[in-house]
């Protein structure tokens, strides 16, 4: 990876590119960290520091590199954005319209896009409400009275307009910098609590030498895990008939299909989180401490047992709804038939699309399984040791995935400049 950015740092187009993104990224950080008006900052910080703040409060405050504890512009980053591409992408499969226009090529992804930008700024307007109520029920404003109204509306708008800025961003990147804009404004919200969770271990290292050594080293394992993992594809063999066209003959060449072992990515963590966080949401609402209904919201504490099985359950869940999407085996079949392959030993058609539809199964569980393990284990060390890790699994697997798109995106533009001593 040091040798990839190296070797791109010496072409001036490529540099340009990094230098442009770094300058966005440093955009993104400064817009983290200036407030809001009307919002009590030095509250709010106080409570994060004590862990007053609830575990929805505090699991955004990761994803969103720490603007929720600033109360500040960029508070909500990426998230309405990421929101809103998953349920246009959802809906995709869903309504007939959109379907279309994701298979009309260019013109359809514009218009998906635009979709997907104004549902950004709507999901925004309902987050940003959400998340000043959160604010005056905790007595983090810093006015009362009458003039509340008027806040509500300047921090509404301040944080939805700040989302949309955030978006604005991430496509700067896309068109002028290296690419992954989105991705890449997430992965600097993530690292930027890296400083943070150092400096925790620091402070813990005289009293629990053993366990932070043991984090240290567990952390390093997890990375090396995770990218094993996310390479890692099961190759179905093909062989592809031979043919003669005048007086040169085409095909009998024996190739593969390449099929990722963890193809979702880490999409069905977002999706079991985001439904797991609603009752956590829900109940930062209720005052009532003794009401059944706050009672059986509690269960869904990001520490307990109960909030891990329906985790590990979810993510097995959304895994396989998200392979279906991504992958149709009866397509894949009908393609190969035409093309003149066939997998070695089976037969064209049907036998085929349930050949490749149980190679699939196995692997959706396999990477399925990963992605579960990788959630929960934060969770489970947190409930059984006495140090608090505040990069959990989900940050890991975003930032490795972001780096390897990253290092691929740079490995691309290079290949396409004829960089010889690239990859060598």
């Amino acid at each position: 990876m040091l040798e990839t950015l190296r070797n791109a740092w010496k072409i001036k187009e490529v540099r340009n590119k990094i230098l442009f993104t770094v300058f966005i990224i440093l955009i993104f950080r400064i817009g983290s960290v200036i407030p809001v008006p009307y919002i009590d900052v030095a509250a709010l910080k106080a409570a994060n520091e004590t862990g007053a703040t609830n575990e929805f409060f505090s699991y955004l405050s990761i994803l969103t590199g720490g603007g929720l504890e600033y109360g500040a512009i960029f508070a909500m980053s990426v998230t309405p954005y990421i929101n809103s591409s998953i349920i246009i992408q959802l809906l995709c499969v869903a309504i007939p319209y959109l379907e279309r226009l994701q298979k009309e090529g260019e013109e359809g992804q514009k218009k998906l896009a635009q979709i997907t930008r104004y549902t950004t700024v709507l999901l925004a307007l309902i987050q940003g409400t959400a998340y000043f109520f959160y604010l005056k029920n905790s007595n983090y404003l810093s006015v009362s009275g009458g003039a509340v109204v008027f806040a509500a509306f300047v921090i509404v708008l301040a944080f939805s307009a700040g989302s949309a800025l955030v978006m604005w961003l991430g496509e700067q990147i896309d068109v002028k910098g290296i690419g992954n804009g989105i991705s890449m404004l997430l992965f600097a919200g993530i690292l930027s609590r890296g400083p943070q969770a150092f400096e925790y271990l620091i402070m813990n290292w005289e009293l629990h030498k053993v366990a932070v050594i043991g984090i240290v080293l567990l952390f390093l394992a997890v990375i090396l895990f995770v990218v094993w993992m996310t390479e890692a594809e099961r190759r179905v063999p093909v062989q592809y008939a031979k043919r003669v066209v005048g007086n040169k003959m085409y095909g009998g060449q024996n190739t593969h299909i390449p099929i990722k072992v963890n193809m979702s990515g880490v999409m069905p963590i977002i999706f079991a989180s985001s439904i797991l966080m609603l009752p956590t949401m829900i109940l930062s609402f209720m005052r009532n401490t003794e009401s059944f209904w706050y009672k059986a919201l509690s269960l869904f504490s990001v520490r307990g047992i109960f909030y891990a099985v329906v985790y590990f359950l979810l993510i097995i869940g959304f895994a396989y709804f998200y392979a279906t999407i991504q992958f149709n085996p009866v397509e894949m079949a009908n393609n190969l038939r035409k093309q003149g392959g066939a997998i070695p030993g089976i037969r064209p058609g049907k036998p085929t699309s349930d050949f490749i539809s149980k190679i699939l199964s196995r692997i959706t569980l396999m990477g399925a399984l990963f992605l579960s393990v990788i959630a929960i284990l934060p969770i489970v060390i947190g409930s059984v040791g006495t140090i608090n890790i505040s990069l959990g699994g989900t940050s890991v697997l975003i930032m490795v995935g972001v780096a390897l798109d990253t290092v691929r995106n740079l490995e691309s533009q290079m290949m396409m400049r004829h960089y010889k001593g690239f990859l060598d």
